[in-house]
């Protein structure tokens, strides 16, 4: 009978053990659910970037103002029989 008292004391203390200290322990839970938080946020940050960037595509693909401001804006495109006006500050 004691050699079963100690086959169940060294079960309990391994399982102890794996339960605070091992792989999928208690702390080790809590640092994967930080690190989920914290990818669930970049997650987040880069969805509305995409989004962004679908609604760009599609203003590029079906508009030609989108295409028309990139070149203004980047380029300086300026249209025919438009005026083009550059104010230039005068350093003091």
């Amino acid at each position: 009978m004691k050699w079963v008292t100690v086959v169940l004391s060294i079960a309990i203390v391994y399982f102890q053990y794996s339960l605070w200290f091992g792989k999928g322990s208690v702390g080790h839970t809590k640092e994967l659910q930080e690190q989920l938080i914290l990818q669930t946020e970049k997650n987040q940050t880069l969805v509305l970037r995409n989004n962004f960037l679908a609604a760009e595509v599609n203003d590029l693909a079906n508009g030609q103002e989108a295409i028309s401001e990139i070149a203004r804006v980047e380029l300086g495109y300026v249209q025919e029989g438009e005026t083009y006006y550059r104010f230039v500050e005068h350093k003091r």
